[in-house]
């Protein structure tokens, strides 16, 4: 089949799928879980700490009876994304694929937690943009390179340096950091637990944590 045909078949197949609106609202779940859903969306260099400060707050909404859920990149990979390289093309979607599972997520009345690199702006904005204003929260975990590097929890830096991992975020594949997140974490000289810590106050002062 053409190129052509493939777009066709996938347009006449596209044009006969609609929306299912459940007989159960975002605000029937929302007023269920007492909770204001929103997505907080963890990004930063490989070993910049995203995934353990991200299951730090995790544990902390647990406690004060928030309902939650992480989405965390390599878990991910395991399954849903396994078919995904590591190229720019194959990130992208990636990201795309987590937004549409973290939309899903917070419909249903969670406050989801995503801890992926997401390197490239265009992309974490397209996430976002399928969402209210009020329910995506852009969390940056600022590490340096060198910081992370020599971290290396996963020996993935040493892998990229010698050639053995390519299109490697911040070695051989851009990282493009948020100009103006919502929540801008610098942990170079901070402990995961006050990491974590500051995340929830600036949850609690931007109301995230409160009833409805």
């Amino acid at each position: 089949m053409s190129s052509s045909g493939k777009h066709q078949e996938q347009h006449d197949v596209y044009h006969n799928v609609v929306w299912h609106c459940s007989s159960i609202t975002q605000s029937d779940r929302i007023k269920q879980k007492n909770q204001k859903p929103v997505v907080l969306w963890f990004t930063g260099l490989s070993g910049s700490g995203k995934s353990s400060i991200a299951n730090a707050v995790e544990v902390r909404l647990f406690q004060q009876g928030k309902h939650s859920y992480l989405l965390d990149g390599d878990n991910i990979r395991h399954g849903l994304n396994k078919d995904l390289s590591f190229n720019d093309t194959d990130r992208v979607e990636n990201i795309r694929r987590i937004g549409e599972v973290a939309r899903l997520f917070v419909d249903s009345g969670l406050i989801v937690l995503t801890a992926f690199i997401s390197p490239f702006a265009t992309e974490r904005q397209q996430v976002r943009a399928l969402f209210p204003e009020t329910q995506f929260l852009e969390i940056y975990i600022d590490t340096p390179l060198t910081v992370c590097e020599a971290r290396d929890p996963k020996s993935l830096y040493k892998k990229a340096r010698t050639g053995v991992i390519k299109n490697f975020t911040g070695i051989d594949s851009e990282y493009q950091p948020p100009l103006h997140p919502e929540i801008h974490i610098k942990t170079e000289k901070k402990s995961i637990e006050a990491c974590a810590e500051e995340i929830i106050e600036k949850l609690q002062q931007l109301g995230y944590l409160e009833g409805e």
